[in-house]
């Protein structure tokens, strides 16, 4: 009898030593600030920095992964010079042209028509006034992708919503449209 006591005592005492470890975490930590990192707000203060704040720009000169800086300013300057020798990249199997025609009515159409006349719906009801029909405007491919890329007087900058290449085909659709008015 004593020795099932005894034989039940050890079990217990193993048991709970056993069930008290933490399968999640590793009994020693060497460096722990690499297994659980300090976590810092965005735009707190922090001594880790010159400046005092944890959020920083980025280097200078850096370019995001993917991203084809454009060469012209946002300028008169720019926009004559993107007009007489910006062409576009791409070869006539890229220039999809559904693909431009859907991308127009989507981001163009509302304001400079669905023929490119200028009579888009925001302009009927009166929204916008004084939009061109590009049958009226010396334009070229070069010129287009510039204004889609900063903007022009009313028009605001479709960089943000359309891809580089997603402008070229919506400037090729645009040049279409004033061949055929």
């Amino acid at each position: 009898m004593k020795s099932l006591y005894k034989i039940t005592l050890l079990v217990g005492i193993a048991i709970t030593a056993v069930s008290c470890h933490n399968k999640k975490k590793p009994n020693y930590q060497y460096f722990p600030n690499m297994y659980e990192s300090v976590g810092y707000e965005t735009y707190s203060e922090s001594s880790a920095f010159k400046d005092g704040k944890e959020g920083q720009l980025p280097a200078k000169g850096s370019i995001p992964r993917g991203f084809e800086p454009y060469e012209y300013e946002n300028s008169t300057a720019g926009y004559e010079l993107a007009k007489a020798n910006l062409k576009s990249p791409l070869d006539s199997i890229a220039r999809n042209s559904d693909k431009g025609a859907k991308l127009f009515a989507i981001y163009c159409a509302i304001c400079h028509g669905e023929k490119g006349d200028g009579k888009g719906n925001l302009v009927k009801r009166e929204k916008f006034l004084g939009v061109p029909s590009y049958a009226d405007r010396v334009i070229t491919e070069g010129s287009i992708f510039h204004v889609e890329t900063y903007g022009l007087n009313a028009m605001g900058s479709h960089a943000n919503q359309l891809t580089a290449q997603e402008r070229w085909m919506v400037a090729a659709y645009v040049m279409k449209l004033k061949s055929e008015l």
